[in-house]
């Protein structure tokens, strides 16, 4: 057997009920670490510890995500530079004179958010980054800012065609079982299923209407109101907020300043995203300069072939070494003061970095097979859809509720993707030749059946506490994370409803359109009742 069965389900909900329970994430995925391995380990404590190490330990020597955590340590460091010179302090009065209401910042955030589709981390951060000066002064709350950071993460990403996401799905999809009788490439099936992800769509157009409409609901509501007394975030409730850094004032700094080191960063992102292919495809053999590199593919391709981890790497320590160069030129810092902010902006990260750790941590202990030491929860929940025969109308409906739950509890995407892209299309494909669908409607249902695989994948990394774009996201707003979990969450189960009664709907007829009408009636239905019925309190 290569999974625990349920007993997968235990590190995921434990750390999920400690967490709100005990306020402390950290602790809470400690110990949900350290469940699964003693699962793994037949209830033995002493090869429990050891494995939980060597499983930290290897979750940074992967060279991804070290990668990531130490983009995500120098992104605070520049925070801290740019923080210490006042530049932050400076452009916050110079938009808030531009951006004077809550309704102009939240649609900056969001219009920032869908133009920086290249990578969820690099979205989340460095928008949050530029935008939180300017709601504090617009009295956004920070929950407020890490939701529309969260929204205009991953489902920006995943409906991006030149993102590092649609890549990932596109080459799953290729590879799946089945796909050979869509007959068409990988490429024109993504863009003809875009109409089908319903809740990466759903998720824009809820943040839409939470800004114009102004209807929150549930705790979201509760942190605008107290946003509104002064209070950002509640630390008292929900723990301290990462990413922070004391500000001070400097009578020199300019709103470029704020700007400058933002800008770098995008554009050296921009660059090194083909550059990082080039450099790969120099083999020596086939390939043996960087120019001819360049002219054995197009542009396109570079950009979407890259491995990002190592493009925001690059382009991070470009950008760290010019804000360093251009603050001390500018006479915002001296050459010790600089130093010191580095290392504030670093260490106000910590709390953030450990999160992620363990967050990679316990992800690869739940969705591993058992073969590879772990609990293989992700493998166990696909079979029973294969093994259950359910009917192939009600099985969008099922895979986008199956693909929520292994990404909520793994807090991975990627990893659901990689899980059930290719059961979903064999399983389609099959179902369909079983009961003689003609080719028109077989592609329909297999593009409705994927987009909702992706759907599910794309709620996970939005709404689990445990995903690292959801830690990233609180991070970037330096909202408390439980806060940002806390108030999300609703919103993000709401789309899901809309979006699952749209699979439902659309899997029956095989539509779109008709798809979209379920779904847009329950989407207008709750926007109307639930600022009603769920009355809060500060």
């Amino acid at each position: 057997m290569d999974h625990y069965g349920l007993w997968g389900i235990i590190p995921p909900l434990l750390t999920i009920i400690l967490a709100f329970a005990t306020k402390d994430v950290i602790v809470s995925l400690f110990l949900g670490i350290l469940s699964g391995a003693l699962i793994i380990s037949g209830g033995n404590p002493a090869m429990a510890l050891m494995n939980l190490t060597d499983l930290l330990a290897e979750s940074l020597a992967d060279g991804w995500n070290i990668r990531i955590f130490l983009f995500c340590a120098l992104l605070g460091g520049m925070v801290g530079m740019l923080t210490k010179t006042g530049a932050a302090r400076a452009f916050g009065h110079w938009a808030s004179a531009k951006l004077k209401s809550g309704t102009s910042s939240q649609l900056m955030t969001f219009i920032f958010g869908v133009i920086i589709f290249i990578d969820d981390y690099f979205n989340s951060m460095s928008v949050g980054t530029v935008m939180r000066p300017i709601c504090d002064k617009t009295g956004v709350s920070r929950a407020k800012l890490s939701y529309i950071l969260d929204s205009t993460a991953a489902p920006v990403c995943i409906i991006a065609p030149i993102s590092s996401w649609v890549v990932t799905v596109m080459s799953i999809v290729r590879d799946a079982q089945g796909f050979e009788k869509m007959g068409m490439t990988e490429f024109e099936f993504f863009i003809k299923a875009i109409p089908y992800n319903l809740y990466a769509i759903l998720a824009l157009l809820m943040v839409l209407a939470v800004i114009f409409l102004k209807r929150d609901f549930g705790p979201m509501k509760q942190s605008e109101l107290r946003a509104r007394n002064g209070m950002l975030c509640n630390e008292e409730k929900y723990g301290p907020a990462a990413g922070s850094v004391e500000e001070e004032t400097s009578s020199k700094a300019k709103p470029i300043d704020m700007l400058f080191p933002i800008i770098v960063l995008i554009i050296t992102a921009v660059l090194f995203f083909p550059v990082v292919t080039w450099l790969n495809a120099v083999d020596g053999e086939n390939i043996t300069s960087f120019g001819q590199a360049v002219t054995s593919m197009s542009l396109g391709t570079a950009f979407n072939d890259t491995d990002s981890s190592v493009a925001l790497w690059y382009a991070v320590i470009f950008t760290i070494t010019a804000t360093y160069i251009y603050y001390l030129a500018r006479g915002l810092l001296k050459l010790k003061e600089a130093g010191e902010a580095l290392r504030n902006g670093i260490e106000s990260m910590i709390p953030a970095l450990i999160i992620l750790t363990m967050a990679w941590s316990i992800g690869t202990i739940i969705k591993s097979p058992r073969a590879d030491g772990g609990l293989g929860l992700g493998l166990y929940l696909s079979h029973v859809v294969s093994d259950g025969g359910f009917p192939i109308q009600i099985l969008p409906a099922i895979l986008f509720i199956l693909s929520a739950v292994i990404s909520f509890a793994t807090g991975t995407s990627w990893g659901t993707f990689g899980i059930m892209i290719p059961i979903a299309m064999p399983i389609v494909t099959g179902l369909a030749d079983g009961i003689g669908l003609t080719h028109a409607a077989l592609v329909n249902a297999s593009m409705i059946s994927v987009a909702a695989v992706i759907g599910g994948a794309v709620f996970g990394d939005h709404a689990s506490p445990i995903s690292d774009t959801t830690i990233l996201s609180s991070t970037g707003a330096s909202c408390p994370h439980l806060e940002h979990v806390a108030t999300q969450m609703p919103y993000a189960i709401f789309v899901a409803i809309c979006a699952f009664i749209g699979f439902v709907a659309g899997g029956i007829t095989l539509n779109a359109a008709v798809a979209w009408i379920a779904a847009l009636a329950v989407f207008v239905t709750g926007q109307l009742l639930l600022p009603k019925i769920w009355k809060v309190e500060v």
